[in-house]
């Protein structure tokens, strides 16, 4: 260990980093050899501070070790000197992993031999000064001078960039002198919002840790190069990726199939409905697609007959079309079975699966005893496979598993299990099914899928995927993880939605509370708010767990431009105007969008009698309270009049059951009324609810926030039901899921439960007003 430690610190690493590669095994083994290696070619003496960094930071970047002494020799003979020339032979071996390696390409692409004269860098930084040479006038030392130099390399790749440096800072000394007071005085900063979730300056980070700003579409942050993913037929150079002598010829293969287009899939599980998480797995795998000119599958992952139901598929499907996708073809794991299973006997003789009668339970968790039958003859897995698959044997007697040890240290995961359970497509031709680590690459492959996107858990399935692909030697695609998107207040774990439907808390899986995207679309949520909703959460690596009221702020943003107003009053108050003629009536033209009139109207009466709401009258006036009372008149939003009140009418009960006012003409009051108020006039009678979080809690599966468990946390007031309110007749012979702002209440979406005799409201979201407004 001390000579080792003696060894790093001899090439320039301080002793503490020399001590800290010491406890890498893999890194410190590596350096050793390169070191060694150098040694040879210059001397036990002769590796100096500037090649034993170059050494360290070859090592500590290479993924293919195989060219560990191909780079070391390079670097010993110093044909690769510099930073620049060492990126460029690292992507070099990275995008060419088999050999031979083209010598004479490769010392072309790294810039060995190349010479740069400090001729020729002067001349370049010369050139770039007097380019901008305006700019650096005015600004002077403010100037940003990393440009400078940016440009001055880009016309001179191979230069080292000190020497560029010092040349820089030497001509723009030169031009504009030595630094004055006003030059040393610190320059404002402009303030930055740094808050994620500000609504109006919202920002997210992608993959890469870059901020996203609000504007910043879903396109924008797929297209292209944004988030460093593969290019189709580079897949060798993805990280983890496992190059065998075939990987070539089989990647050529494929770019002759799918002619360079990126393919991906989105593969859900057909057992339950899609909710807001899946929105942006949706928006992603289409997304991606889309934005790079390339296709999307909608593949259902139907490998449990169990657990599937027609109505999910169909669900499925109406979601994705409804967020605006089109799949480039429906497909389904069931329409591989033949060809699985022909893979999987293929598995078995490669002697790389092996039939098991370990029972589940003894499978569990990831400590499980190694199978007594792991070692059995490739011929008895082969027959047994054979009889598993002609129904010879009970459910749990016997499974298929694989030999390999996946990166959650799981030992040998199940590829086949026996299931009676007839299945949706295939009826009772199968009784084994595969599992969804046996199926999912290999779909992938069949289905030639460049970009397996999935979510960050399974990301120790991913060298799982890799191995199968190349142990049947198989195209192999790239999985490439993001974060899932969760939301708080609610649960979306389809046992749990199932749960809340069977204890009669919700009342199906479209329940408006629910966060599922046919509860969602029910609600009112327009499907562009929830894509616009995903464009601002990003395509983060990280999970994200985000508040509703973010949603919502979304969906207000849609709405606010698509859904035209109208009046309704919730919890109505009778108005008799005693001045208006009992037998005449009027008409008043409402804008649908007052802030845009060219977007039309629609005409309600004026009558003697109108509703207003209960709380738009106090008998007794308080302070800040700006709306009608005794003593205060009050506009009628529209109508051009401001009413007083004459005489309060109670009931038995002392309860105000009717006002007499008094109407004038908003242009005769004495003064200009403090606010204006909703009314409805011979209004149509209408059923509304109002909807609140479901949970009581944040987190209401959390056992420390909620030790009861999720059913214990319920709402109590979750939704409120208004059956007798009133909406101007305008609405009349409005279909469901048409949306509608009630002026000064919310918005709210005509819901599916609407007869010819009544309709239906659901409150989409509440209304952005000032919280101390009374």
């Amino acid at each position: 260990m001390a000579d080792t430690l003696a060894l790093f610190t001899s090439i320039g690493l301080s002793e503490q980093k020399a001590k800290e590669t010491l406890k890498n095994e893999a890194l410190s083994s590596a350096l050793k050899n390169a070191i060694t290696q150098a040694q040879a070619v210059n001397g036990a003496t002769g590796v100096d501070k500037a090649m034993g960094t170059l050494l360290y930071s070859m090592v500590s970047r290479l993924r293919d070790t195989t060219r560990l002494t191909f780079l070391s020799d390079h670097i010993a003979q110093r044909k690769i000197s510099t930073e620049v020339q060492l990126a460029a032979a690292l992507e070099f071996v990275k995008s060419h992993p088999q050999d031979p390696i083209n010598q004479a390409q490769f010392e072309n692409v790294c810039g060995v031999g190349v010479v740069i004269t400090p001729e020729q860098i002067e001349e370049a930084v010369e050139a770039v000064i007097n380019k901008h040479k305006e700019q650096l006038l005015k600004e002077r030392y403010r100037y940003n001078m990393g440009l400078l130099m940016g440009e001055a390399r880009a016309s001179l790749k191979w230069a080292d960039g000190k020497i560029i440096k010092n040349e820089v800072d030497v001509q723009v000394l030169h031009l504009l002198g030595a630094k004055t007071e006003a030059d040393l005085e610190k320059k404002m900063k402009t303030s930055k919002c740094r808050c994620l979730y500000v609504t109006k300056s919202l920002i997210c980070r992608s993959s890469l840790g870059e901020v996203q700003p609000e504007g910043t579409s879903l396109m924008e942050q797929l297209r292209g190069e944004a988030l460093k993913f593969h290019k189709t037929g580079e897949n060798y150079k993805s990280e983890g990726y496992v190059v065998t002598p075939n990987t070539m010829n089989l990647l050529k293969k494929h770019m002759e199939i799918t002619g360079g287009q990126i393919r991906t899939r989105f593969p859900p599980e057909p057992n339950g409905i899609l909710h807001i998480g899946h929105a942006k797995a949706i928006n992603f795998n289409f997304g991606y697609a889309k934005a790079n000119n390339g296709i999307c599958f909608l593949r259902y992952d139907d490998t449990n007959p169990e657990k599937e139901e027609e109505k999910y598929f169909t669900a499925i499907k109406e979601m994705v079309e409804w967020l605006g996708y089109e799949p480039y073809e429906i497909t389904h794991a069931s329409d591989n079975f033949q060809h699985l299973y022909d893979l999987a006997v293929d598995l078995v003789r490669r002697g790389h699966a092996y039939v098991c009668h370990q029972r589940g339970e003894e499978l569990k968790g990831h400590n499980a005893p190694p199978s007594p039958w792991r070692d059995r003859p490739m011929e008895e897995s082969l027959v047994l496979f054979e009889r598993m698959k002609k129904g010879l044997f009970a459910e749990g007697e016997a499974t298929l598993r694989m030999k390999m040890v996946m990166e959650d240290g799981k030992m040998d995961p199940v590829a086949y299990r026996i299931k009676y359970t007839p299945h949706h497509r295939t009826g009772d031709e199968w009784c084994i099914y595969p599992t969804y680590d046996y199926t999912h690459c290999l779909c992938d492959s069949i289905e030639n899928i460049t970009h397996s996107l999935c979510t960050k858990e399974f990301q120790a399935r991913r060298s799982s995927y890799f191995w199968l692909c190349n142990a049947l030697d198989v195209y192999c695609p790239v999985q490439w993880e993001y974060g899932r998107l969760n939301l708080t207040y609610t649960v979306v774990s389809k046992r749990k939605i199932i749960k809340l439907v069977e204890t009669g808390v919700v009342r199906d899986w479209d329940d408006p509370r629910l966060f599922t995207l046919t509860a969602l679309r029910r609600r009112g949520f327009p499907a562009v708010a929830i894509n616009n909703f995903c464009a601002r959460v990003g395509v983060t690596v990280a999970q994200v767990t985000m508040e509703p009221h973010l949603l919502e702020a979304c969906v207000r943003d849609v709405l606010n431009e698509t859904a035209p107003r109208v009046m309704a009053v919730l919890e109505p108050l009778k108005v008799t105007i005693t001045n208006h003629p009992g037998d005449s009536k009027s008409e008043v033209q409402v804008p649908n969008f007052p802030a845009d009139e060219a977007k039309g109207s629609h005409v309600v009466p004026f009558t003697n009698i109108i509703f207003i709401e209960q709380s738009d009258f106090r008998e007794v006036m308080e302070k800040g309270y700006k709306r009608l009372t005794p003593d205060q008149p009050v506009g009628l939003r529209h109508a051009g009049y401001v009413i007083s009140v004459q005489k309060v009418i109670k009931d038995a009960q002392g309860k105000v059951v009717e006002l007499e006012v008094s109407c004038c003409v908003s242009t005769e009051a004495k003064e200009k009324p403090k606010a204006y108020i909703h009314w409805v006039s011979q209004p149509l009678k209408c059923e509304v609810r109002l909807y609140e979080r479901l949970f009581m809690h944040k987190n209401p599966e959390d056992p420390s926030e909620v030790p009861g468990g999720f059913l214990s946390d319920i709402n109590p007031n979750s939704m409120d039901v208004i059956d007798s309110a009133l909406v101007d007749r305008s609405v009349t012979g409005a279909s469901a899921l048409d949306k509608f702002q009630f002026e000064r209440l919310g918005y709210f979406s005509v819901d599916a439960d609407s007869t010819a005799e009544k309709l239906v409201f659901n409150r989409t979201v509440t209304l952005k007003e000032d919280p101390g407004k009374i």
